[in-house]
Order: C-alpha cells, then structure tokens, then sequence
C-alpha cells in the first residue's frame, strides 16, 4: 500500500478529490489531499499567499508521513510539486503530474500559460482591479475545466472555488538535477482539456521527460468525471518500475 498526497490546482481545494480520495481508502491506500493556503476551508488571506507559502504547506504535509509518498498534482498543483520534490527528495517517491504544470528550472507556470495559445484559461480569467489574483468567467467555467462532467460536480465547483492569486503563478521554481532530478515522474494527459490543452501538456512532457506517460481521454477535470480510471491509474504505478522505465 502507498500514501498518496493530493495538491488540487488553482482555485480549487482539496474537496475536489473526495471520488478518488474514497476510492484509493478502499483500496487500503492512505490518502491526504490538503487545502493550499487560501483554498478550500484555509484562511489565509489571499494576499499572504506566496508559492513559497504554497511549497511549505505541502512540505509540510508530507513530513508528516510516516514514509516516502506518491505526490499528485493537478494543473497548478505541478510546480509546487516540483518544488517540494526540490526540497524533500528524499520524501517522495514518485511524482504524478495530472494534467498539470511542469516548468524546467528557472521558469514560472505563468511562462507555459501563456505559450498555451489555443487554451481558454486566460482568455476567460479575469484579473481583480489590484492585479493580485483573478477569477474565471461563470459562464465559461464547464468549457474550460469540466466538459465532461456531472452538473452535480459542476454546480459543486461553481459554489467552492475561491480568488486565485497571481503572485504564485509568476514565480519561478528552483530546481536541479541532483534534487528534483532524482525522483521519478509520472505524467496523466488528459486529451480533452481546454485549460491546459494536450499540445501544452506534450511541451511540457518532452521538455522534461517523464519515466511514463498516461493518456485519459477526458477534461481537465478527470477526478470528477473519470475517478475510477484515474484511481486505476495511480494505485498501479510501482515506484521501482516508474525508476526503470
């Protein structure tokens, strides 16, 4: 059995795993999916919200582990990973980019969302009058995020997604070789996404290989409309035959 730690993407939290989340228990997995600071019931004020505060939070959640943990993260929730991945290697045994941001050294997330010329995420983002954070468009939110959803789990998103803040998006990560290199990546592309389109998602990939690549033909949102697929997929990842692929 494995500890899966689940890092939601922006304005999110971690109640969008609750499928995937009860499904893994079933299986005897142990399964931790964190609100971020400023997610989900976290309170932090948006405007206290850093990517280093997003970085420590999941480190500190995965300290708190009684072993090396499968670190998931969706969407934004990749370059956090890669972070902490970073700054605790010696915590994660394999990390698992769903649909997800996958900067090389150097760059921020903001960089690739920008390149995804053909997604509907920025067009449909609209920045609050300060410039610090921003929302997406109400009426937008099933074409761009879940397209192949329930209206159940739409209405669901609708009323828990909170302010996004801009501050983490356009701060670089750190990452080298003998840290972040070491540890073995697992990508899930998700072949119908319009917020993170599977061109963007090939980019990042092949910049950055990964020991495998697993396609699930759904939106960006596959813990909702795929969840057992998706639970599928991650408790039949072995972390030795991710290393030697």
């Amino acid at each position: 059995m494995s500890t899966f730690v689940l890092i939601h993407g922006g304005c999110h939290g971690g109640w969008c795993w609750y499928k995937v989340v009860a499904l893994l228990e079933q299986q005897g997995h142990t399964v931790v999916a964190p609100d971020l600071p400023g997610h989900g019931q976290d309170e932090t004020p948006l405007s206290a919200v850093t990517f280093a505060t997003y970085v420590d939070s999941v480190c500190h959640v995965v300290d708190a582990q009684p072993e090396p943990v499968v670190l998931v993260g969706h969407s934004m929730g990749g370059g956090i990973i890669s972070q902490v991945a970073e700054d605790r290697p010696d915590k994660v045994k394999v990390l698992v980019y769903l649909t997800a941001e996958l900067p090389p050294n150097g760059e921020s997330m903001m960089q690739a969302l920008q390149a995804d010329t053909t997604s509907l995420a920025l067009p449909n983002f609209v920045v609050s009058d300060d410039k610090t954070s921003g929302t997406f468009r109400a009426k937008t939110l099933r074409e761009v995020f879940y397209g192949d959803c329930s209206d159940e789990d739409v209405a669901l998103a609708r009323a828990l997604l909170v302010p996004l803040p801009l501050a983490p998006l356009e701060t670089p990560v750190q990452t080298s070789a003998a840290n972040f290199g070491r540890v073995p990546r697992v990508y899930i592309e998700c072949l119908q996404d319009w917020a993170l389109t599977p061109w963007m998602q090939k980019q990042l990939y092949t910049a950055q290989p990964c020991q495998q690549v697993i396609s699930m033909d759904t939106s960006h949102s596959p813990f909702f409309s795929a969840p057992g697929e998706l639970a599928a997929h991650l408790a039949a990842l072995e972390p030795r035959e991710v290393r030697d692929r």
